[in-house]
């Protein structure tokens, strides 16, 4: 296969602190590489180099093949929040777009506008209409847009809920592209990725498959690396000994020896350590009493205008319901504005000690408001909630790490055992929280939560920019967490892993409480929409005798009158006759009045009319089922398709009158 890219010779250090230092690799095409590495170790550094975005300190090369098409995906995603979502992205893709000519920019609109539809998002929208995770989906579109050959994301599906997670990975998986990223979501990287490259020690290791066997390609490494070092050791003993003997007189000692010997030295200094979160030092939840928080009919709504509703792919059970109906009028302005949306509806729920709940839904749904109600951020517009009074609440917010830049981090914390205990070594202390990566910002935040002991600890989007291993040890302190737990979270595994049972955000303010892990709630999902295909199934065949009676009267109408009928309308996929129906016999047929010269005119006006109808309600079909639509075309086809069901149905019902 081709390389698509080959480093050589790269390096990048911040004062004394080495990432990497001159490491070289090769990316061939359709690989699908998932880069690990503790928090501040480079990930992000080296994609930024990889991407044009930074230099190598060490100059090196950096080497794609020619005429291949590179999309980059960064953490932060920078937009203008007057921009509708179409204008954002094509703003965005400015330097992709000038090698386009007016056919290439017009399917690129297309592209845009169908995978924003299928993100669940209006292209009309404004972005600052939109949630983080609907910003993500906004990025996400401008790079899958292009069709790049080489993909490079920076932490994908941070903020995606998990329906834009799992298409996201769907996507991916189906796909031929090069892909390079960084992730934590250990579901995502082994449905998705190939070849797992670890980062460590300022070295690159490359293993080909997926987490579990890396996992045990790193330990075997490792071992190897130690015996080695013990068999270094070994030697350097005895060489020890000879350079501490006396050499013989008039002598002296080889210097090849002596050279070999010091370099003998630094090699047995090398041995491996892995350093790694240790919450061991955390004092423990305080006393919980038996009262949490209860909430009582809780309704919370803001004065807004109510979003259009798009169906999102891999909805929950619910979400089919919150569609309008195919007949329901367009509301005014002043209607809209008047309106209340509300995020919570009639809520009753007493959270219990040791409650480990998972809270789950699309992104803008409400589940931040949600925590906010429970801290007594917000107050509710009905209903009350009640407090136990030796409540202590520990909320880590996804957006709520609000340090003092200037501060050092021993200014922050002030406890020197846990600030080394969450991999702050003494070199860091006073390093400005400026300075720290997005990972040891997120690390130390965590830090400063837990070491409050709080007996209810809220963990708001816990798993954003944590590396695995310390997302490993987090769960196994959450595991061990003696108080109540509420997470908000897209990470399936993180979920799996610490919650047993959901509280599942609807829409309409409608909050379903779910017995079970992630997984679980998904295989229900799964089973319940079958059923509701088996039960539209069942249904279908009594709607389809009945399209059937009317096509099977008006084709005894045509056999009377001896001329031919339109083409079959749209139930004439029911081909079936109709249960227990027996032939009439000549005596029962019905003789076909006599039409009017007008009537006549009017039956074959109809006949003319009914068949441009059909082919044109053909047309429409084909064109939703397609999924290849643009927004636009895909309201105006809708609005048309009802308008001219009726119009079918009107006409039909006089030709049958005309006919019999």
């Amino acid at each position: 296969m081709a390389s698509y890219l080959q480093i050589e010779n790269i390096s990048k250090s911040y004062g004394p602190k080495v990432l990497f230092d001159h490491i070289g690799f090769n990316v061939n095409e359709g690989d699908k590489i998932a880069l690990i590495a503790p928090n501040g170790t480079g990930k992000t550094s080296l994609m930024r180099i990889l991407a044009g975005k930074d230099k190598s300190d060490s100059g090196g090369q950096i080497k794609f093949l020619k005429e291949i098409r590179i999309a980059f995906l960064e953490q932060d995603y920078d937009y203008d929040p007057e921009a509708t979502l179409l204008e954002q992205v094509l703003a965005g893709s400015t330097p992709f777009l000038e090698h386009l000519d007016a056919e290439g920019r017009f399917e690129y609109e297309h592209r845009i506008v169908r995978i924003l539809t299928e993100f669940g998002l209006r292209p009309t929208q404004q972005m600052k209409e939109l949630s983080g995770g609907e910003v993500k989906r906004v990025a996400i579109t401008q790079v899958l847009a292009t069709e790049a050959d080489f993909l490079i994301l920076d932490e994908p599906t941070n903020h995606l809920d998990v329906d834009a997670i799992e298409y996201l990975e769907n996507y991916l998986r189906r796909s031929r592209c090069t892909l390079f990223m960084v992730t934590h979501d250990r579901y995502f990287l082994d449905r998705v990725c190939n070849i797992v490259m670890e980062l460590d020690h300022g070295q690159v290791y490359v293993y080909k498959g997926d987490y579990e066997h890396f996992l045990e390609k790193r330990a075997e490494r490792i071992a190897n690396h130690n015996a080695e070092t013990d068999r270094v050791r070994n030697l350097l003993r005895r060489e020890l000994e000879w350079m501490h003997a006396t050499p013989c007189a008039r002598t002296g000692k080889a210097k090849y020896r002596k050279q070999a010997f010091w370099e003998l030295k630094d090699r047995a200094e090398q041995a491996y350590t892995t350093r790694q979160v240790t919450m061991e030092a955390l004092e423990g939840a305080t006393r919980l009493g038996t009262k949490i928080i209860d909430c009582y009919d809780v309704s919370f709504s803001y004065e807004a205008e109510r979003r259009e509703d798009v169906r999102r792919p891999g909805g929950d059970f619910a979400s089919f319901a919150s569609r309008p109906a195919a007949n329901e009028r367009p509301k005014s302005p002043q209607e809209k504005s008047s309106r209340s949306e509300a995020l919570i509806k009639d809520f009753t729920y007493k959270f219990q000690r040791y409650d480990r709940i998972g809270i789950v839904g699309r992104n803008g749904i409400g589940k931040s408001t949600f925590i906010d109600l429970l801290t007594g951020a917000l107050e509710p517009t009905a209903g009350r909630i009640e407090r136990g009074e030796s409540l202590k609440i520990g909320y880590y917010h996804q957006n709520g790490m609000q340090f003092d830049e200037g501060q050092t981090v021993l200014e922050t914390v002030g406890n020197l055992g846990l600030l080394n205990q969450f991999l702050f070594p003494h070199d860091m202390l006073n390093n400005p929280v400026a300075k720290l990566s997005g990972g040891e910002r997120r690390r130390l935040y965590l830090l400063t939560i837990l070491m409050q002991q709080p007996n209810l600890l809220i963990l708001d989007e816990p798993t954003n920019d944590l590396d695995i291993v310390t997302l490993n040890i987090l769960e196994e302190y959450l595991l061990d967490f003696k108080g109540s737990l509420i997470v908000v979270s897209h990470d399936r595994h993180f979920l799996d892993r610490v919650v047993d049972h959901l509280l599942v955000f609807c829409g309409d303010g409608r909050i379903k409480d779910f017995v079970g892990g992630y997984t679980e709630y998904r295989s229900f999902i799964k089973d319940y929409e079958a059923e509701q295909k088996r039960q539209a199934k069942k249904e279908m065949p009594g709607q389809a005798r009945h399209d059937e009676k009317r096509a099977a009267e008006r084709r005894q109408a045509k056999q009377r009158v001896g001329v031919r009928g339109p083409a079959e309308d749209f139930a004439s996929f029911a081909s079936r006759p109709v249960a227990n129906e027996r032939p009439k016999s000549p005596q029962e047929k019905p003789t076909r009045k006599k039409l009017s010269y007008k009537e006549q005119r009017e039956f074959d006006a109809l006949e003319a009319e009914l068949e441009q109808l059909n082919a044109e309600k053909t047309q429409i079909e084909t064109l939703l089922a397609a999924g290849t639509a643009s927004y636009e075309e895909i309201r105006n086809a809708s609005q048309r398709y009802e308008t001219l069901k009726t119009e079918l149905d009107a006409k039909e019902t006089r030709w049958l009158e005309l006919s019999l």
